[in-house]
C-alpha cells in the first residue's frame, strides 16, 4: 500500500513534495492496471483448473524458482548434444562433426564442419538459421512441463482418464495462441493423479485432428540439480541421455569449433 508521510514542518505546504507523492501514486497504479491487463491476455485462453495442475506439476518438479534459476542445460536426444545457457541464451548444438554455436536472441553464430568454420559457406548458413527452430523443438521434448505457462500457450482441462500404466490422471489439452515454430500443434497431456507429474502426451500436428500422431510416456524422472527431467520417451532412441543441470561450463564449451567432452 502506498503512504503518504506528513511533512514534519507541519505548518508550512510543501507542494513540489506531494506532487512528487501523487505522481509517483498515478504511476504506480498504471502499472498496476498494464501488468493487470497483460496478465489477463496471457490467461485468457487457459482455464483455471488446468493451470492450478500446472501450478501443481511444476512444483512437483522442484518448483518455479529452481527453474528460473537453472542456468545450464545440457542433452543428448537423436545423436544430437545440446547445451543451453538460460542466462545468455546461448545454444551448442552438435552431431557427428558438426558443431553450430548461436545465440537464440540474435539467431546469429558459428557453424563448424570437422573443425573447420563454414559459417559463411551455404550448408553453415542453412544450420545457423535452423539453430532456432532445433533448438525450439529439442527442448521441447526435454523439459516440456517448465515451458506450460509461457507467453502464448493455452491450457483447457479435458477430465479424467486411466494412464497406460492403469493409474487415474487428469488431462490437459495444450495449444498455441500465435507462438513458436508449429502454431497449429496440439497435445494432450496426461497428468498422474499420484506422483502430480506428466507421464504420458499424445501429438497432433493440426489442433483439428481427431486422431494424434504419437502417444509417448514421460517415465524416468531423476533429480538433476535442484529440478526433476523425465528421460524416459517409450523408446531407446526417443530417449534423452548425457543429462546434466549445472551453474557454469567451461570457457571454451561456447567456442570449441570441434565436438567437446560430454558435460557432467
Amino acid at each position: 500500500m502506498l503512504t503518504f508521510k506528513p511533512n514534519p514542518m507541519k505548518h508550512v505546504f510543501n507542494y513540489s513534495f506531494l506532487k512528487a507523492q501523487v505522481s509517483t501514486a498515478l504511476f504506480l497504479c498504471l502499472l498496476l492496471v498494464l501488468s493487470m491487463c497483460q496478465k489477463k491476455q496471457e490467461d485468457v485462453n487457459s482455464d483455471a483448473q488446468a493451470t492450478a495442475i500446472v501450478d501443481e506439476v511444476i512444483k512437483n518438479m522442484g518448483g518455479q524458482k529452481a527453474w528460473d534459476t537453472t542456468r545450464i542445460l545440457a542433452w543428448t536426444w537423436r545423436d544430437q548434444y545440446h547445451i543451453w545457457d538460460k542466462y545468455d541464451n546461448n545454444f551448442r548444438w552438435e552431431k557427428d562433426t558438426l558443431v553450430v554455436i548461436a545465440n537464440l536472441d540474435t539467431r546469429q553464430g558459428k557453424a563448424y564442419s570437422k573443425g573447420r568454420d563454414i559459417t559463411d559457406e551455404a550448408a553453415g548458413k542453412e544450420l545457423i538459421q535452423n539453430m532456432y527452430p532445433i533448438w525450439a523443438n529439442n527442448s521441447y521434448w526435454f523439459i516440456m512441463p517448465f515451458k506450460l505457462k509461457d507467453n502464448g500457450v493455452n491450457l483447457k482441462y479435458k477430465g479424467t482418464a486411466t494412464t497406460q500404466a492403469g493409474e487415474n490422471a487428469d488431462l490437459l489439452e495444450l495449444t498455441f495462441e500465435n507462438v513458436g515454430v508449429t502454431p497449429d500443434n496440439r497435445y494432450i497431456l496426461v497428468v498422474d493423479k499420484n506422483s502430480g507429474l506428466i507421464t504420458e502426451w499424445s501429438y497432433f500436428k493440426q489442433y483439428t485432428d481427431e486422431k494424434p500422431g504419437f502417444t509417448m510416456p514421460w517415465t524416468d524422472y531423476q533429480t538433476y540439480g535442484k529440478i526433476k527431467i523425465s528421460s524416459g520417451r517409450g523408446d531407446a532412441k526417443m530417449g534423452m541421455t548425457n543429462i546434466a543441470v549445472l551453474d557454469k561450463v567451461p570457457a571454451d564449451v561456447f567456442n570449441s569449433p570441434v565436438p567437446v567432452t560430454k558435460l557432467k
